[in-house]
């Protein structure tokens, strides 16, 4: 589920927040099925082709629970034919940890310039809908280990999908089979009507519905990261960006002019410029405008999450200039 309204398309760092939560659900309920059949998991395809029609399900809803890695390949390829047994014995051994989707460039040029690929073989992975760039070229098989634990280890600590177990074998295509469906807590239920009157636009909604979320569990993280994306949002909504941006340039101590030019940014997809434009602000004044900026920012930082590399870089910059 993405965000469709206003200018949000396109913009992967707030719809990466909902990837997020929506993959953790998935994952979370997996391993609930996995449990309530006495831990056997349903048998699943370890290593498949993909083309353009089966993208979008074989790939993008199968990166919601498990990571995929994405082997791009061709016949008269040599490195590919040293690269590609190497994926797929790996793809063996680690049992569901991940799998391996094999994409043909020849056969599938609009997905080879989605991806941005530059040269053969080359290798991507997809967690939670998002494209992760591995590398490329035949690399040794003791540098492929250390990226595929890396990305094992990325996948369970901030999207929460961890894969499910596989016997030898099950990489067969068509041995697919559902598992039960395990009926949605309340809780899931309420994220879900968040997230629905966030796509719908209903921002005051939404707000409503993270909050109350928040009223029952206040430690939600994912509630906490829709709110903050909600909140961003209603403050932009009937904005005049030249104009906001206009008065942020003609008065660079301005905090009030400076935080709404901080939130189109972030909308925008300009994440180090909304960042920097806040801790510039929190440089240049004092008082209450100088604390305005900065729990701005901090409230910047919920929407982005506490992880990512630009708010870490972000927080240093901060200290830095409070300090």
């Amino acid at each position: 589920m993405q965000p469709r309204n206003m200018s949000m398309s396109g913009v992967v760092d707030l719809a990466a927040v909902k990837a997020a939560g929506e993959a953790k659900q998935k994952a979370e309920k997996a391993r609930a099925q996995a449990a309530g059949s006495g831990g056997a998991a349903a048998p699943a395809r370890l290593i498949f082709n993909v083309d353009e029609a089966g993208f979008q399900q074989d790939v993008l809803q199968r990166s919601t629970e498990v990571p995929v890695v994405i082997d791009f390949w061709a016949e008269w390829c040599e490195p590919c034919k040293q690269l590609g047994p190497i994926l797929e014995r790996l793809a063996t051994e680690y049992a569901g940890q991940f799998v391996l989707a094999k994409i043909d460039v020849d056969a599938n040029q609009m997905l080879f310039q989605q991806f941005g690929v530059q040269g053969i073989p080359a290798v991507f992975a997809v967690i939670a809908g998002q494209p992760v760039p591995l590398f490329q070229g035949a690399a040794p098989e003791a540098q492929i280990r250390q990226v595929l634990d890396q990305l094992i280890q990325a996948a369970e600590q901030q999207f929460g999908i961890v894969g499910t177990p596989v016997e030898p074998g099950a990489q067969d295509e068509g041995a697919e089979e559902a598992a039960p469906e395990v009926p949605e807590s309340p809780q899931e239920t309420a994220l879900g009507a968040a997230h629905q009157a966030l796509d719908a636009g209903d921002l005051g909604g939404a707000v409503r519905a993270y909050q109350s979320v928040l009223a029952d569990d206040p430690a939600n993280g994912e509630a906490k990261l829709g709110l903050a994306q909600a909140q961003l949002l209603e403050r932009v909504q009937g904005v005049d960006a030249t104009q906001a941006r206009k008065a942020a340039a003609e008065s660079p101590a301005d905090a009030k002019a400076q935080i709404t030019a901080a939130d189109l940014d972030l909308v925008g997809g300009h994440v180090e410029d909304a960042f920097g434009r806040l801790v510039e602000t929190v440089r240049r004044t004092a008082g209450d405008d100088r604390d305005a900026a900065r729990v701005h920012l901090l409230s910047l930082f919920e929407v982005i999450g506490g992880e990512d590399p630009r708010v870490v870089a972000a927080r240093s910059a901060l200290a830095r200039v409070l300090f």
